[in-house]
């Protein structure tokens, strides 16, 4: 690595967690170093065996992964631990990259692919990319499992209800369809606003679009 004169700290989620795999003990400490100058924990590991075999944190954070390691390479760690649901974004490094292994990497969704030697500021900017998109991603999670919470407290009828309402059906189209009056139809309608916390019908769309809830027929099917 090569160091500018005094690298900019990355702005980062509390308790981040920079992971570094990396089978040369020397890349290790220095990583460790430069992250923990800037306020950031790490982990060390010096083979991916010994990462999957380990605790990893559960918190916001990335992994700075070495794509040449003995046995599995970082490339294949990296498709392991996408089957293992574990998603840390995660930052390439290599003395010996080419553009087939940089493309394989970033399809698979890694943030950046750095060739080693790299400037410390380049691996900071790369690792606050990286943790600001775990970040979103961790708060989008928890958003949508806000809203799961909300829908799973809904009765089958008022889900039907806000399957057709979010499909664009009015009230009365609504009623037809699934054999109810008006007047109930409207009561399911308001038990579904009060549950799902929304004010407005554009904002129960979201939530039903986040949620994946399938939209039925749409209201000119039923004029």
């Amino acid at each position: 690595m090569t160091r500018p004169d005094q690298a900019r700290p990355p702005a980062q989620p509390f308790n981040s967690v920079v992971i570094i795999v990396d089978d040369d003990a020397g890349i290790r400490a220095s990583l460790d170093s430069l992250f923990r100058s800037v306020g950031l924990e790490t982990r060390l590991f010096a083979s991916p065996a010994e990462l999957l075999g380990g605790a990893l944190p559960d918190g916001p954070g990335c992994i700075v992964l070495d794509v040449r390691l003995p046995g599995v390479s970082g490339l294949d760690l990296q498709s392991q631990l996408v089957r293992q649901g574990i998603r840390y974004p995660i930052i390439f490094m290599t003395g010996h990259g080419d553009i087939p292994m940089s493309v394989r990497a970033m399809k698979a969704g890694a943030v950046d692919f750095l060739a080693k030697p790299f400037r410390d500021q380049d691996m900071l900017d790369a690792v606050t990319a990286a943790l600001e998109r775990d970040a979103q991603h961790r708060a989008e999670a928890a958003t949508k499992e806000d809203i799961r919470a909300q829908y799973e407290t809904l009765t089958a009828r008022e889900r039907e209800v806000m399957g057709h309402v979010t499909a664009g059906l009015m009230n009365k189209q609504v009623a037809a369809l699934i054999g109810l009056s008006e007047i109930t139809v409207k009561i399911h309608r308001g038990n579904v606003m009060r549950k799902m916390e929304v004010r407005s019908l554009a904002d129960l769309v979201r939530k039903a679009e986040a949620l994946g809830v399938s939209q039925t027929r749409r209201a000119t099917d039923h004029t």
